[in-house]
């Protein structure tokens, strides 16, 4: 039910009240590094309804070429209850609700771990998202420490749609005032945190037959062999859209869109906005997907996964894919499906196949073993991740 309040009309006031410079507050969010212990558990603000035009522009901008993401009819004909909202949307949305507490204050992002999506996201799903600290490691006075959390995606039904874990790199607090307190825990208990080990993926009884011909003719499971290098064609030019695309999926890190803030810091990370990471990720799978995913029916998840560089508007965009292995998929679903394992290398500011030319094989070496190969670091190679695909068999 509604009701009808009337308030009394409002009058001008602000010269009516003195102004005291000594009455001021500096609210300012993400953690130290002392804030955070092992236990701890945040429940993000807000969460987020995902709307049919947002689905649709995010694997549109992302160049996302999977129909299941585009074709409501194409998703429905496989046994989805419509258009399905793209992982990197998921994925993205899910982190970017945790940056006001997780890593707002982080001084770099480094590396993603066993990231599993448990089930689909439809249009009007609301999803929020919790996080929990798992470890904290100080590495001496002065030095920045290093943060292992795990973050939950969970729908309006209570339901885990993704989940994973990261390190953060995070500065100590010094002489600065804490940050934004946590909400005082319920009974003394944190809130529950509901990580789902060895969970079975909510897919859909696919039928007998799938769609054809609304996809492209070189990415069923057959067409991959173990060892193949896989040169994308296209890059990607970005632009300072990525200032208002980091707004649209809520990262609130200002370092991706305060030019005031970025061009304040010192060291390689000063200058122009940062393009948010979770961006160049969406935008390194989509080059890809013509090639790689254009016949996948469900992202199982991806792991090890590290920014070796940053980007910033201007720079252009590349990506390789290497087939890591192929495996049948479990149970009856190996009669129509194959499960591909890649892995994912962005380069910037070169063409794929240059940068394939220029440094071969230690592409595809992580850039944090190469120190200890006596191999030097690629300037050009921005990103690596391993991810798995189910994926169409021809017959």
């Amino acid at each position: 039910m509604s009701q009808a309040i009337r308030f009394r009309p409002q009058v001008e006031l602000a010269g009516k009240v003195a102004v005291d410079v000594q009455n001021v507050r500096y609210p300012h969010y993400g953690r130290y590094l002392e804030e955070f212990s092992p236990g701890q558990v945040f429940v993000h603000p807000r969460g987020f309804t995902f709307l049919r035009a947002q689905m649709e522009a995010f694997a549109r901008t992302y160049m996302q070429c999977n129909p299941l993401y585009l074709n409501d009819q194409y998703a429905r004909a496989c046994g989805f209850s419509g258009l399905v909202a793209s992982p990197q949307m998921v994925f993205n949305v899910v982190l970017s609700l945790g940056v006001q507490n997780d890593s707002e204050k982080a001084m770099a992002n480094l590396g993603y771990y066993d990231a599993q999506y448990l089930r689909p996201v439809y249009e009007m799903d609301t999803i929020r998202s919790l996080t929990k600290v798992v470890d904290r490691k100080e590495r001496g006075p002065g030095k920045p420490g290093i943060v292992t959390i795990r973050t939950l995606g969970i729908n309006q039904n209570g339901e885990v749609v993704l989940q994973y874990q990261r390190k953060i790199m995070v500065a100590g607090q010094g002489e600065r005032p804490p940050t934004t307190p946590l909400p005082a825990p319920v009974d003394g208990r944190m809130p529950a945190f509901p990580w789902v080990e060895d969970g079975a993926v909510v897919l859909p009884d696919f039928p007998a037959r799938l769609p054809l011909g609304l996809t492209g003719p070189g990415s069923f499971f057959e067409d991959f062999s173990v060892g193949e290098i896989i040169v994308h064609a296209n890059g990607r030019t970005i632009t300072d859209e990525h200032l208002a695309l980091t707004y649209a999926v809520g990262n609130t890190h200002p370092l991706h869109f305060d030019r005031v803030f970025s061009s304040g810091l010192s060291g390689k990370m000063s200058g122009d906005p940062i393009v948010y990471g979770g961006l160049a990720f969406a935008w390194l799978e989509g080059l890809a997907s013509r090639d790689v995913s254009d016949n996948s029916v469900w992202e199982l998840g991806f792991t090890e996964g590290y920014h070796t560089q940053p980007s910033i508007a201007g720079d252009t965009v590349a990506v390789l894919s290497r087939v890591l292995a192929k495996e049948e998929a479990p149970g009856t679903l190996a009669d129509r499906f194959g499960i591909v394992s890649f892995q994912l290398v962005g380069v910037k500011n070169v063409s794929a196949a240059a940068a394939l030319a220029r440094h071969g094989g230690d592409l595809f070496v992580k850039e944090n073993d190469k120190k200890d190969l006596g191999k030097d670091k690629i300037d050009e190679k921005i990103f690596e991740i391993e991810r798995r695909l189910l994926i169409r068999k021809r017959s």
